[in-house]
């Protein structure tokens, strides 16, 4: 297409006239989207303590590998001394599998917390 049919196109005073119901789907669209609910607000007040404490985690990861990779950490952590009878008892806790016990429970409490709490 040359410049002068390019020129001479524009040129023209055309008439544009919408499709038949086009200028009705349009109305019916806007009337659709003025009458629709506000959105919903995101919950900060409910996320912040979650991200604080995303946060702070974030931090002490750092901090420890800050303190790890400059090598302020070389040195192996003194062991704990406890007595004997508490050791056992322990010793024979960790191999019955406490531990999965404690999170089992734990992951329970947690579950029927947040279920309620949604629910109320």
């Amino acid at each position: 297409m040359a410049r002068d049919d390019l020129d001479r196109i524009l040129g023209e005073e055309h008439e544009i006239i919408p499709s038949t119901g086009f200028v009705h789907a349009v109305m019916e669209g806007v009337q659709r989207q003025a009458e629709a609910p506000p959105a919903i607000p995101f919950p900060w007040k409910r996320a912040l303590p979650g991200m604080a404490g995303a946060a702070l985690a974030l931090g002490w990861v750092l901090l420890v590998g800050a303190r790890v990779w400059a090598g302020s950490a070389a040195a192996p952590p003194e062991p704990v001394v406890m007595p004997p009878a508490l050791a056992s008892l322990l010793e024979s806790a960790w191999m019955m599998g406490a531990g999965w016990i404690a999170l089992a429970l734990v992951l329970s409490l947690v579950s029927v917390k947040f279920s309620s709490r949604l629910a109320a």
